[in-house]
């Protein structure tokens, strides 16, 4: 069995490293081969019984298999006959899932693409562009989803996960129905405007940069909250958080620029994953560096590359969705 040297934290209360993580994704494919022998189980049971995280990372690795009937390409069974590379390399991508599901199976369905359940969808790096029956435009961030509503009375966007920018158009109906956007914390009510919503970590993040947006909280006993252009605030289920000025470029993403100024670097390799397929991890040894600067989120691999040059750091690939930004030498 092949072993990594980083560790990472897990699900379920039991830490799995990247090696325990490999070689649980490697059993699971050998025991799936039609001519593995009674000797490879019996290896197996004795691998599971040396330590908890091992049968952690088995027990994850059976329910990433039997949960998802649609396994990325390079995870279907058929791997078994392709050459060693080939099923090393589908090795190294289960164990990214390993580490990171739920989040990192979502975010291999959505470079996928098969989040059906959504109206509109974008995929992990992709930025697209939706024309509303009614003229509103919505542009869809890096794996975002959304379903609209159109009645009599409501012109509804049901954020799903992701960001979204709008632009709200005047309504061609005779009778004014309202443009809202849902999300799992609350409603907005745009007043003619252009916007911005993101969901992330629980909350519910608004930015105004034309008209106005009147934020109202899922639970009815909170107060609603009116955002001029210029402002931005969070919203949680309950509350809405003090009013900020929008920083410049906060929209960047519209047109592919991710702009930051002094931003922490694990904040940055926590956006920047945003609009990479896999894994971007930050050493805690590295993580208060500050970086600032305008990326191009078209293809995030330069970027990655082009960090050692400004900043004490090491990018290591363990796999070409699998980055880990480290202090040199590491």
């Amino acid at each position: 069995m092949s072993t990594a040297h980083r560790t990472s934290a897990a699900a379920g209360g039991t830490a799995i490293s990247e090696k325990v993580a490999l070689q649980a994704a490697e059993w699971f494919f050998l025991l799936q081969d039609g001519k593995v022998s009674a000797q490879d189980h019996q290896r197996c049971q004795r691998w599971r019984a040396a330590h908890p995280a091992h049968e952690a990372a088995w027990q994850k690795a059976q329910q990433v298999g039997q949960r998802f009937a649609q396994l990325p390409p390079s995870l279907a069974l058929t791997t078994l006959n392709r050459p060693a590379a080939q099923r090393r390399a589908a090795a190294q991508a289960l164990a990214v899932l390993l580490l990171a599901a739920p989040a990192g199976w979502l975010a291999w369905r959505q470079a996928g693409g098969i989040d059906l359940w959504a109206d509109y969808r974008s995929a992990t790096g992709e930025r697209r562009e939706v024309v509303l029956a009614d003229g509103s435009s919505v542009q869809l961030d890096t794996a975002s989803a959304i379903d609209v509503h159109f009645d009599s009375e409501l012109r509804l966007i049901r954020l799903c996960h992701g960001a979204i920018h709008v632009q709200t158009a005047a309504d061609p109906q005779p009778a004014y129905r309202p443009f809202v956007v849902a999300t799992e914390q609350g409603r907005l009510r745009a007043l003619g405007t252009r916007f911005t919503v993101r969901q992330d970590g629980g909350f519910t993040r608004v930015a105004v940069f034309e008209g106005a947006v009147e934020m109202r909280p899922a639970d009815s006993a909170a107060p609603a909250q009116v955002l001029q252009a210029g402002q931005q605030a969070q919203m949680g289920e309950r509350e809405i958080s003090a009013i900020e000025a929008v920083p410049p470029h906060a929209d960047g993403w519209t047109r592919g620029v991710l702009q930051v100024r002094n931003m922490r670097l694990d904040d940055f390799a926590a956006e920047l994953a945003r609009y990479r397929p896999g894994i971007v991890r930050c050493d805690p040894a590295v993580a208060g560096l500050r970086i600032s600067g305008a990326f191009q989120l078209r293809d995030t691999t330069p970027v990655l590359d082009s960090l050692p040059q400004v900043l004490p750091v090491a990018v290591r690939y363990r796999t070409r969705y699998w980055a880990t930004l480290t202090a040199p030498g590491d």
